[in-house]
């Protein structure tokens, strides 16, 4: 009785309650409502893709409302690992349901307004077909990377972690109901996301289980495009990030009808120099030549068939 008397009187625990009233407030509004709220647009790739720099400069436009964040415990509590007996984080079209859209609809406008939404969580690369069959006018630009150069950052994240904590899955899961031991141990919990046939690779190397994330993350994207109309599926480089971004950006923008003036151009003519990633470094292509190369000299030939499907050459 004392503990919960001491949190009630605690300033920040009666503040983050009174901000969730207000937010069930506002979703209960939404639904009487009604409000206008077009279909988002869903910024998605593999981890390590390049994906929060394509965010964080559509965000600057100024022509979405956005969280700041992902959100991947939202998504799963819609459908995930503590919802579907621990199989993965991705999701296909039977498992929309008509509640999935007006949850998410509302989460949106009770924290965010009434408006067009950005959304960027990497968990959703896995959820192509099922946010397709939520919001079928929903627009998905989609980043891909060279294999080489995106697993490399992967097994660095796995190993660094980030400046404000690590990708370990542990915390928003709780333990894994299957014991782990990737990289001979090193690791007991999965990081970044949970792909379908995780449990398969719980003793593999961690190169190896990168490579199956980045695969299983392009194979599933790709699969599920093809079911899209070509207009709302929107293909970027990570390697145009310091090869030709302003072209890059410029098109996004109008395939997104968004303008692109001056001080977009000048955002994105400094791209190449900013340290965008938030493990290690600003972008380079090869960079896995100076970081783990012989992890991936190890697992080119698992990774090769898919990175010649998305026009890259594992020779050069």
């Amino acid at each position: 009785m004392f503990d919960k008397l001491a949190k009630l009187a605690d300033p920040e625990i009666r503040a983050k309650n009174l901000t969730a009233a207000r937010h069930r407030v506002r979703e209960a509004a939404f639904t009487v409502l009604q409000p206008d709220m077009p279909d988002p647009v869903f910024v998605i790739g593999c981890s390590r893709s390049g994906t929060t720099v394509t965010f964080e400069t559509i965000a600057a436009s100024g022509h979405f409302l956005h969280f700041d964040y992902e959100i991947p415990q939202f998504w799963n509590s819609l459908h995930g690992p503590l919802t579907n007996g621990w199989a993965s984080e991705a999701a296909v079209v039977v498992d929309a349901q008509p509640q999935h859209r007006d949850r998410a609809l509302a989460h949106f406008y009770a924290r965010l307004g009434a408006g067009p939404v950005l959304d960027k969580t990497c968990i959703n690369t896995l959820r192509v077909g099922y946010l397709h069959a939520l919001f079928p006018h929903a627009k998905f630009v989609f980043i891909q990377r060279d294999g080489r150069d995106n697993v490399s950052s992967m097994i660095d994240g796995w190993r660094l972690g980030r400046s404000d904590g690590g990708f370990g899955l542990e915390q928003f899961f709780g333990p894994s109901p299957e014991p782990v031991a990737i990289n001979a141990g090193e690791f007991r919990e999965w990081h970044f996301f949970l792909p379908p046939g995780w449990r398969d690779h719980n003793r593999a190397s961690l190169e190896e289980v990168c490579a199956y994330q980045w695969l299983t993350a392009n194979r599933l994207a790709l699969d599920a495009a093809r079911a899209i109309p070509p207009q709302q599926w929107i293909v970027l480089r990570y390697e145009d990030l310091f090869e030709r971004p302003v072209d890059m950006f410029r098109d996004l923008f109008e395939r997104l009808d968004v303008p692109f003036d001056t001080s977009m151009t000048e955002r994105c003519a400094s791209l190449a120099s900013r340290p965008t990633s938030i493990v290690k470094g600003a972008p380079k292509k090869h960079k896995w030549k100076a970081h783990n190369p012989q992890a991936i000299e190890r697992i080119l030939p698992m990774i090769a068939p898919m990175m010649r499907e998305l026009g890259y050459d594992p020779n050069d």
